[in-house]
């Protein structure tokens, strides 16, 4: 099996995975790995619980010990969506309710090997809910920061599982402020930073091309926070094509709500970067409420490199789409619901054909969101 290693992708240093490390050495900013080999069908071990069956391509230190909670192997669900033959990856339907369990599965076992007793996190809300439970499942302990605006279903959650949890005022940036102050004590396991987390969200690719008999789909729709699903399919997909298992690139579509969308203002503007002048709005889809984009570089060579754009929906656009993902019998919360938002105005402006195959990934559960839902009842 290719053996990993840190890499730092804006000068090419590389440092073993032995020890688990929160940022580079040497410039304090996000680690990347360095690239993996992929796999083949017999490679897949079909014994292996949920996403472990790719565990040949899961590049741990001791690869055969790991905690599963079942996580991966998600339903993908053929559907009409308004009148067009599509396909719901269903992230929503992981063991804590969210696809972040299939990375922070990958990354708790990760610092378990590596003898991290104690870490630190800071999210929105499903993060917290995860690394929680996880933290719970393999004997850790998890201190988790985040914004006291989440819904109470997402601060509860990693309670009730034994972490500690600090709320803080002033949104999830507030959170990520708070951090600075903590990581001094505390081993920081951001998931936004820390790239086992990515590791464990590339598998998202291997399950689409499997259950989509071993080959890539046409268009992938992907809503984008921090864009850790775009990137996980950029890199999976990327290892199959050179592991000459597909052919082609999928195109990755990433989709932000119109209210919060650093990303899709960074790929449209001419230098990449977020505009100077750019502000973010309070949406109903609290999941991908991201102001400051991490791995900006990373998440935009996704959407570049394969045909597809970063691309923005409004507020009305996703209450409705949550509502009309209801009758198709699937209870997703509001970030979910932006891929199928996102798959329709990508299918209306001509950029996915509706004969093409489409998938789309919805990322939480509504059970999450159960008071927003109400109010969009009243």
């Amino acid at each position: 099996m290719n053996v990993a290693r840190y890499r730092n992708p804006r000068n090419g240093k590389t440092w073993p995975i032995d020890v688990a490390l929160s940022v580079a050495p040497d410039d304090q900013g996000y680690l990347d790995l360095t690239p993996g080999d992929g796999l083949t069908p017999d490679m897949i071990d079909g014994t292996a619980p949920g996403l472990w069956r790719y565990g040949a391509a899961i590049r741990l230190p001791i690869p055969s010990d790991i905690v599963s909670l079942g996580e991966g192997w998600t339903p993908l669900l053929q559907r009409s969506w308004r009148d067009v033959p599509i396909s719901i990856k269903c992230e929503h339907m992981m063991p804590t309710g969210s696809f972040k369990d299939r990375g922070v599965a990958v990354l708790v076992n990760y610092l378990a090997q590596t003898k991290i007793s104690r870490f630190l996190e800071d999210t929105s809300g499903n993060t917290g809910s995860s690394m929680a439970s996880y933290a719970a499942a393999l004997g850790l302990e998890a201190r988790i920061v985040m914004p006291d605006t989440a819904p109470e279903a997402k601060r509860v959650h990693p309670r009730f599982m034994g972490a500690e949890v600090i709320e803080v005022s002033g949104g999830r940036e507030a959170a990520a402020s708070r951090i600075a102050l903590e990581r001094q004590a505390t081993f920081y396991a951001g998931h936004n930073w820390q790239p086992f987390f990515i590791e464990g969200i590339k598998t998202l690719a291997f399950e689409i091309w499997e259950q989509c008999g071993f080959s890539a789909p046409d268009a992938v729709v992907i809503p984008v926070g921090q864009g850790s699903n775009l990137m996980g399919c950029h890199i999976g997909f990327g290892e199959l094509l050179r592991r000459g298992q597909i052919d082609r690139m999928p195109k990755l579509f990433g989709v932000q709500a119109r209210n919060c969308a650093p990303y899709a203002a960074a790929f449209d503007s001419a230098d990449h970067q977020v505009p100077g002048d750019f502000k973010a709005r309070p949406t109903i889809a609290d999941g991908i409420a991201s102001e400051r984009p991490v791995r900006l570089p990373n998440v935009l060579a996704a959407a570049n490199e394969t045909g597809g754009i970063i691309t923005t929906v409004e507020e009305e656009d996703i209450v409705h789409a949550w509502k009309d993902v209801a009758r198709l019998g699937l209870f997703v919360e509001p970030t979910g619901a932006v891929a199928l938002a996102g798959t329709t105005e990508l299918v209306d402006r001509g950029l996915i054909g509706p004969q093409e195959r489409i998938v789309a990934v919805t990322t939480g559960t509504g059970l999450k969101a159960v008071a927003k839902a109400a109010a969009a009842l009243a």
